[in-house]
């Protein structure tokens, strides 16, 4: 299959230095453990980087987006347009608020949400709109943006796998409420973790309010919240990440502009037309061979082939959200998305991360074109 020797390289790898270290020790040795200075400082430079006046630290990204949605008022009764395929956390928060989550289907070629179908499925139950930028590669913002101001809807990005991507030179997170992932494979990661951004000063004291038991001041409970606080340990690794934003971004271009010059054998990933707007948290090929009845799927087999020689891959995602066990109980398993459905048969990712060698890459290259 390969001339060069096998070798194990992982689907990611987090990028951990010295300085990251260094941040964690000092917070221990503070004392000052949970939601202090580290997370103030964050705070402050993630909305710096996004472009918004506020940014709010959660526990995760799936807090982030939970706590969002409450903070607009979405409840029960109210309809919020998102897609199934993602991790099923987007569509979770949805349905935490007791809202019913309406699934538009996505381009072939950008993974991203349809934005012709979204406005066709817009009643007068419809609250919100959730784009998520998926591998990120932003949406198509503009479009989205124009869709929600003429109906009056509110925006919730899911920009889990997007920071520092861009649309038309503005920032996801930017164009309504943004709610990133910091969890460990994130390209900007803390373990885990999440952000809120937002210019509405309104939301941003809901949200605060919201992560922390409804208190503004200690023992005074204003509403009903949630524990969704961040830790200064966990801060403290993402902050420093954070400054290390574009090196990582521009290895995993480097890496992506690579790996679509030289690979044949699959369907490449588009960069949506503008190379320095994709971030590459995923490179997502897809194997486009027919499937024979009774036998392995062509996808499966390339999975397999790869993990056999030593390489990483995954698949994001194999089941759309429509077809996941809870939600099909709960009846959410009726949407007409067909791209949807077809290209969860045929996605696998393979490595793109900071960590990659040149002989990383060519390895990769190589084994994907013997397919």
């Amino acid at each position: 299959m390969t001339n060069l020797p096998k070798r194990t390289i992982p689907i990611s790898r987090p990028d951990i230095g010295d300085k990251e270290k260094a941040a964690v020790v000092e917070v221990m040795e503070s004392g000052m453990l949970v939601q202090g200075p580290r997370v103030a400082a964050f705070e402050k430079d993630f909305a710096s980087v996004v472009g918004t006046k506020h940014a709010i630290a959660t526990s995760s990204g799936t807090t982030a987006l939970h706590t969002s949605l409450m903070a607009h008022g979405i409840t029960a009764g109210d309809e919020v347009i998102t897609t199934a395929f993602t991790f099923v956390a987007s569509v979770n928060t949805i349905v935490y608020t007791g809202a019913t989550p309406i699934f538009a289907d996505i381009h072939e070629d950008t993974f991203c949400i349809d934005c012709d179908h979204l406005e066709s499925l817009i009643t007068p139950r419809t609250k919100a709109i959730m784009p998520i930028h998926l591998y990120g590669l932003s949406c198509d913002m503009t479009r989205i943006v124009e869709i929600a101001e003429r109906h009056g809807l509110v925006i919730v990005e899911d920009c889990a796998q997007s920071i520092g991507a861009s649309h038309r030179g503005k920032v996801t997170g930017s164009f309504g409420t943004g709610c990133f992932s910091l969890y460990a494979t994130k390209n900007v990661m803390s373990g885990e973790g999440g952000m809120i951004t937002t210019d509405d000063d309104g939301i941003a004291d809901r949200c605060r309010l919201l992560r922390g038991h409804g208190m503004r001041k200690r023992y005074y409970h204003e509403i009903l919240g949630y524990n969704f606080r961040m830790m200064d340990l966990v801060a403290a690794i993402g902050h420093v990440q954070l400054g290390r934003l574009d090196e990582f971004t521009s290895k995993r271009r480097h890496n992506a502009a690579y790996l679509a010059k030289n690979i044949t054998r699959v369907v490449n990933p588009t960069d949506g037309g503008d190379p320095l707007s994709h971030v590459w948290h995923q490179y997502t090929v897809r194997i486009t061979d027919p499937v024979v009845p009774g036998e392995e799927t062509p996808r499966d087999r390339a999975v397999r082939t790869l993990n056999e020689a030593g390489i990483g891959c995954g698949v994001f995602y194999p089941v759309p959200a429509t077809k996941q066990e809870h939600l099909v109980a709960m009846g959410y398993d009726h949407a007409h998305i067909p791209v949807t459905d077809h290209v969860t048969e045929q996605v696998f990712s393979i490595p793109v991360h900071p960590k990659l060698s040149q002989d990383d890459l060519e390895y990769i290259v190589e084994v994907v074109n013997s397919l």
